[in-house]
Order: structure tokens, then C-alpha cells, then sequence
């Protein structure tokens, strides 16, 4: 499953919310049934983030092969890391 312009932006919208903290997470899995989603600390990635909201970092993810990968490419994602910043 590639993300689409239109699935970034409701991302986007969701992690620029002002209850992104708290509900992000459970939000992002309701919506996008179909993606995985990690949350994590974000000094538990090393790789750069797509890109960054006051709360997370967000990491796409592509677990289309053997093994997971963080990837940029959003038509390579199959999922995503939410990587909470302090």
C-alpha cells in the first residue's frame, strides 16, 4: 500500500492536532486500518524522519520485503513509526 498526497495530509493533520500526544497513535490506527504502526522513543531511531511534528517524529515504513525498512519514498510505505519526541 503506497500513501497517497491525500493520506500524508490527514496524517499531517493528526500529528499537528492539538491532541496529538495522547491520541495519535490510537487516531492514526483507526483511520489507516490497513498500515503498521510503531510508536516508539524517538532516540530509538537512528534514521532521519520524513518529517517532524511538535510531538513525533514520523518515519515511513516499508514491510513489503523480508525484513522492515525505514524508507522516504512514500510509495514504498506500508507503514509507519511514530517516534515521540521529548
Amino acid at each position: 500500500m503506497a500513501l497517497a498526497e491525500q493520506e500524508l495530509n490527514e496524517i499531517e493533520q493528526v500529528l499537528n492536532g492539538s491532541e496529538a500526544g495522547s491520541a495519535a497513535f490510537g487516531e492514526l490506527r483507526r483511520r489507516f486500518p490497513k498500515l503498521a504502526l510503531t510508536r516508539c522513543d524517538a532516540s530509538d531511531v537512528t534514521e532521519q524522519p520524513f518529517r517532524s511534528y511538535p510531538a513525533f517524529d514520523l518515519h515511513l515504513l516499508d514491510t513489503s520485503d523480508h525484513c522492515a525498512l525505514v524508507t522516504d519514498d512514500p510509495a514504498k510505505a506500508t507503514g509507519l513509526i511514530l517516534a515521540k519526541r521529548s
